[in-house]
C-alpha cells in the first residue's frame, strides 16, 4: 500500500482503548481486528498496517524501525529509555506506578529489598529519595513478594488498587502517573512526516472534544 503506516499496539486493556480512540477519530478499521488471532492486521481503507505484541515489545518495534509509530505505556517507555519520539499522550489506561508493602511495616534494614518489573523506575526513585535499596526483579505476582518475605516493599502498577487490597498489601507512596502514549520512530518522522502530523492531527482533534 502506497505511503503505508505500521503501527506497533500492545494486546489487551491499551489496545481495547486505543482502538476504540482510532475509531472515534473517523479512522475507516476493520471491525474484526479485535478478535483476530494474526499478529499483522491489514488496514486498507486507511493504508494502515498493525502489528500486535506484547506492550515491553512495541518500543523496540518501534526504535528499529520495523513500525513507524506504537502506542506504548509511559511505565515501559521510563523503564527502556528507548531512541524513539513521544508526541502524544492518548489519555488511555490511566493508572499510576507507587511502593506498597504490608500494613504498619517499615524499611528499616540497612538494605531494604524491593521487588519490581521496573528495575530502573523503583532505583531511581529510590536514589532520588536518598535510600540505598536491594532491587528485585520479577516478570509477575509481584504482590507476592511481601507476603512471603523476598522483599520489604513492591513498586509496580496501581489501577484500582483492588489487586493490592486482595492480597493483603496497602499502598505507600505514589511514583509517577501513567497513561498510553504515541511514539514514533525519528526516522519515519523525517521520511512521512506529512503522513504522520495527519494521523496525529486527527487523533489530537479527537482528544480535545473530550
Amino acid at each position: 500500500m502506497k505511503n503505508e503506516l505500521t503501527i506497533a499496539m500492545p494486546k489487551g486493556r491499551i489496545f481495547e482503548e486505543a482502538y476504540k480512540l482510532f475509531v472515534q477519530a473517523g479512522f475507516n478499521l476493520p471491525a474484526e481486528i479485535d478478535d483476530s488471532r494474526k499478529l499483522i492486521v491489514e488496514a486498507p481503507d486507511e493504508r494502515i498496517q498493525f502489528i500486535l505484541a506484547k506492550p515491553m515489545d512495541v518500543p523496540v518495534y518501534v526504535e528499529h524501525g520495523v513500525a513507524d509509530i506504537g502506542i506504548a505505556g509511559k511505565d515501559v517507555l521510563l523503564e527502556q529509555h528507548r531512541d524513539v519520539h513521544e508526541l502524544l499522550d492518548l489519555q488511555i489506561s490511566n493508572c499510576y506506578i507507587a511502593t506498597a508493602g504490608l500494613p504498619n511495616t517499615t524499611m528499616n534494614d540497612i538494605a531494604p529489598r524491593v521487588a519490581t518489573k521496573y528495575p530502573r523506575i523503583a532505583t531511581n526513585f529510590y536514589k532520588e529519595k536518598g535510600e540505598q535499596v536491594e532491587i528485585i526483579e520479577l516478570n509477575g505476582s509481584i504482590e507476592l513478594a511481601p507476603m512471603i518475605g523476598l522483599a520489604d516493599r513492591i513498586v509496580d502498577i496501581v489501577s484500582t488498587g483492588q489487586t493490592l487490597k486482595e492480597n493483603g498489601l496497602v499502598e505507600y507512596e505514589k511514583i509517577v502517573p501513567i497513561s498510553s502514549r504515541l511514539i514514533v520512530n525519528p526516522v519515519s518522522y523525517r521520511v512521512k512526516s506529512e503522513r504522520i502530523n495527519a494521523f496525529i492531527a486527527q487523533l489530537k482533534n479527537e482528544l480535545n472534544k473530550r
